[in-house]
């Protein structure tokens, strides 16, 4: 896939290709997974679960001074290039609001941080920010904690917080003295388990071409990570309406959205809550294509 170019955001670490060398210099790990592929450079079989994840690890310990990070079996390893392009998004939006230019100020929420907290991992590197996460899966949150104190860069920057309503997004969150510049969210994506392997199964196919009969996550993922009921649609939509009732205790409430067929209905509801204004950020990376829904009161 390193064939692909991607296009990312200007200060993403991770526009060029993948410099293996490097890489499994630092984490050996990586070696074994690595081949030449019929374009002549370097790669790995991104639909591996292991090659992905030695990759992973390698460009933490590479890029953002992470010398532990490890996740539970089955959980979300992420494509970092994606979520680091999420935080320089949101970097800018903040920037451009003019109403911070001192970024190392900044508390972000980050609504289901997972067992990999990637995206304190990266926020703490790039600008110093500093973060609550939030999960309903309490052993994601365990290995979170793990992985918080076992480097360095991470302590007193990040703090986890226990959802024990899984109906409720920021309620029992968002205490009464809080007070966040951004909420972040990639909402599970997927309404069940059964779409999850689907899509999974597309995946494999595109990346080798291959119909796969027993297809597996080659990112990984459990529910509440891919799927929940009513998929990503009905979560940005909860999410939305709650938003309503801590309208003085965030500046910008933001969520990815990876469906553009369910950009209408967002909006629509935006409307309804009376946000005062709604920015959609565009991104990519190879031939997927996503997009970041801002709004504020």
């Amino acid at each position: 896939m390193s064939h692909i170019k991607r296009k990312l955001h200007p200060r993403n670490r991770h526009r060029g290709r993948y410099d293996f060398e490097q890489l499994t210099k630092h984490y050996s790990v990586l070696e074994k997974f690595v081949f030449q592929n019929k374009y002549g450079d370097k790669s790995i079989d991104f639909s591996d679960p292991k090659a992905v994840l030695a990759l992973n690890t390698a460009l933490l310990k590479v890029f953002y001074d992470i010398e532990y990070w490890q996740i539970p079996d089955s959980y979300l390893c992420p494509p970092i290039p994606g979520r680091a392009d999420y935080i320089h998004h949101i970097a800018d939006l903040l920037n451009f609001s003019n109403e911070t230019n001192n970024q190392n100020q900044i508390m972000c929420l980050d609504i289901g941080v997972g067992a990999n907290c990637i995206y304190p991992i990266i926020g703490v590197k790039e600008y110093g920010w500093t973060f609550v996460g939030t999960d309903i899966d309490k052993r994601a949150l365990a290995s979170a904690e793990l992985i918080l104190n076992k480097n360095t860069l991470l302590k007193g920057r990040v703090e986890l917080r226990f959802q024990n309503n899984s109906k409720k997004i920021f309620e029992g969150i968002i205490n009464k003295n809080d007070y966040f510049d951004v909420v972040i969210c990639n909402p599970p994506f997927h309404s069940s388990k059964e779409e999850a392997l689907k899509g999974a199964s597309r995946k494999i196919r595109n990346l080798t071409g291959k119909h796969a009969e027993n297809p597996v996550l080659n990112f990984g993922g459990v529910s509440g990570e891919l799927w929940c009921v009513g998929g990503e649609k009905r979560f940005v939509e909860n999410m939305i309406y709650e938003s309503r009732d801590y309208k003085g205790k965030v500046r910008w409430f933001t969520s990815l959205i990876s469906k553009k067929a369910i950009l209408p209905k967002v909006y629509n509801m935006l409307k309804k809550v009376k946000a005062k204004e709604v920015k959609t950020i565009p991104m990519g990376q190879g031939n997927k294509i996503s997009r970041i829904v801002a709004w504020r009161y």
